[in-house]
């Protein structure tokens, strides 16, 4: 059967579609309200789809479906089939590392400590904590708080009754109650692990009051030594929280999702608060291989942290509402308050991520990461080709007097310094940049045109607005070359994107890589125009300054220059000093004239 007659087939109802090849692999799995419409979208008029839109559809040999009750239900599908098949143009989530987990062990004497690996072996995980120094500093306050044995030994109830097991210098020096030897019961030891579970579940608050209560209590029966034990864990459980984790004084119960998308990919941080405290907190990279919209790449964010980490909070708090409303949870977007803290505490966590990713792809693999700015830079730019030969224009001039202009070259993302160029301006007078544009772009790409038409860029960056951008625009439209590549204007001011034809800047997010490399290739074009236009300035403050005595030519222009360093220390020499050099008549003028400047 024909994909269109599929598509007719289609039912109105939620569910999730698998598209397949022509070897009958799965290579999108998507989900939708309504099958029929949903599907139907991507068999439109070719134009209307991105490029790599096209090349799916491109492939879709065979349409299958599964329908379901609800929305929830369809995101939960679609989530656990990506999983299964992995296919080659779905949102891919990825973790950048193994993050550090605090276990609780299983058995008679749990240990408590940190690890990466998660095992199905009867103890209980907290975490994943984001920041490993948190999960260490978390345990160290533990270890603090609760004397717990730290021994890889088996200790079981019969292993102490057979008083096999030597205690350690733990226990000596007050860091163990040494449960190996029976100094403290399975109960007691116990009790105290199950506070500890309570504190890494969130439930900071209630065990100060619990110990609180216990206190008093103790106070009230006389037994002033165990209430100053209460005291004392509660100043420990006060201490370490007013530093660390706590959001808020209320107990709070929340979720907190943030996202922060590129062109291709996105980056997501997700934060758990049980009793006021952070007890959990996750980093993803989410990549696009095709346009997905925002809200729908945040519905598949949060279908995985519930797979992850299970049911998610009546509260879930998130910077735009996602595609899919799941059963039980209210979505908030805060505008102000506590709440609102807690959204920007999680974007700053998503950003920091995104520049981390960043940094560690650029020093792991530097090509590869080139690439994916410049995929980013053609898609934000709407460009047909990647744009690995770029060139940037910038003018440089002081009230009209020595006006340059230079180009710099990059290619394949980085500096090509032997193609840069540097102009004197031959037809314009005086401070006018628009002209002084227009003239250096036209001598720059007829030239270019006659002696190698195959090495034209693909992007032409201005340095500049909408003037400068418009006088560029007409020098290649007089060379018919408007329709061979992408011509923009970058503005300093606010760092926005000019387009020709366009009433509308174009604001790139200020971390987003292809604004920095756009920024990188401006900045380079006014440093290399600026230093042409300072030794240019400086040659003519020379050729001014002695050039024009009568008597001296360039040889004697240059040993003056080179015995005294600069025109200031000839103008500060003695008579005498300057005729052992050039003679008696001469040095007298050279003084004269000198003297005059």
């Amino acid at each position: 059967m024909d994909i269109r007659e599929q598509i007719t087939l289609l039912p109105h109802s939620p569910g999730v579609y698998r598209y397949y090849d022509s070897q009958g692999t799965v290579i999108y799995v998507g989900k939708a309200k309504d099958l029929h419409k949903r599907v139907s979208q991507y068999f439109v008029p070719q134009e209307r789809l991105n490029t790599k839109t096209r090349l799916l559809v491109s492939r879709i040999a065979d349409i299958q479906y599964s329908v379901v009750d609800s929305e929830a239900d369809a995101l939960l599908l679609e989530n656990n089939l990506i999983k299964q098949y992995k296919p080659k143009y779905n949102i891919l989530l990825k973790d950048s590392k193994t993050y550090p987990w605090i276990c609780v062990g299983a058995g008679d004497f749990p240990k408590v400590f940190l690890t990466r690996r998660v095992t199905r072996d009867g103890s209980r995980y907290f975490g994943p904590y984001s920041s490993a120094m948190h999960a260490k500093a978390l345990l160290d306050f533990i270890r603090g708080a609760y004397p717990l044995r730290s021994c890889n030994l088996k200790i079981t109830s019969d292993a102490v009754l057979r008083g096999k097991i030597r205690p350690c210098l733990d226990y000596h020096i007050g860091k163990c109650k040494g449960c190996c030897i029976g100094a403290i019961s399975k109960e007691q030891y116990n009790a105290g692990i199950e506070e500890i579970v309570h504190l890494l579940s969130g439930g900071v608050q209630g065990l100060i009051r619990d110990c609180r209560e216990k206190m008093m209590h103790a106070s009230d029966n006389l037994d002033f030594e165990t209430a100053q034990l209460y005291k004392e864990k509660i100043e420990h459980l006060q201490n370490h929280y007013s530093k660390s984790v706590i959001t808020s004084a209320a107990s709070t119960d929340t979720d907190v999702f943030s996202l922060i998308c590129d062109p291709s990919e996105a980056f997501g941080n997700f934060l758990r608060i049980r009793g006021g405290s952070i007890v959990q907190s996750l980093n993803l990279s989410i990549k696009m291989p095709i346009e997905e919209a925002r809200e729908s790449v945040l519905s598949e964010f949060i279908a995985e942290v519930e797979s992850r980490f299970g049911t998610l909070s009546k509260e879930v708090i998130v910077p735009f509402l996602p595609d899919v409303k799941l059963p039980g949870v209210e979505y908030r977007i805060p505008v102000k308050g506590e709440k609102s803290a807690l959204l920007q505490l999680s974007a700053k966590n998503a950003k920091e991520y995104r520049m981390n990713i960043g940094r560690q792809r650029e020093h792991t693999n530097p090509e590869e990461y080139r690439k994916e700015v410049l995929e980013e830079l053609q898609k934000v730019l709407g460009m047909n080709e990647l744009p690995v030969h770029i060139e940037c224009f910038d003018n440089s001039n002081i009230l009209g007097t020595n006006p340059v202009a230079a180009c710099v070259v990059f290619r394949n993302g980085v500096p090509s310094k032997g193609d840069y160029r540097k102009f004197k301006v031959k037809t314009v007078v005086g401070a006018n940049d628009y002209a002084t544009m227009k003239e250096i772009v036209n001598r720059r790409y007829s030239r270019l045109l006659a002696e190698n038409p195959d090495d034209l860029p693909q992007l032409i960056v201005i340095d500049g607005g909408k003037g400068q951008l418009s006088f560029a625009w007409q020098a290649l439209s007089e060379l018919d070359l408007t329709h061979r590549l992408t011509v923009v204007g970058l503005a300093e001011r606010l760092e926005e994107v000019i387009r020709v034809g366009d009433p509308y800047p174009l604001f790139l997010d200020r971390n987003s890589q292809s604004l920095k490399l756009l920024q990188h290739i401006r900045d380079e074009a006014h440093r290399f125009g600026i230093t042409f236009h300072r030794n240019l300035r400086s040659k003519m403050q020379i050729e001014s300054a002695l050039s024009s005595i009568k008597g001296i030519g360039p040889r004697t222009e240059e040993r003056l220059l080179l015995h005294f360093g600069s025109v200031a220390r000839i103008a500060a020499a003695g008579e005498e000093e300057i005729a052992a050099l050039t003679g008696k008549k001469l040095a007298a003028v050279i003084k004269e004239e000198l003297s005059k400047q």
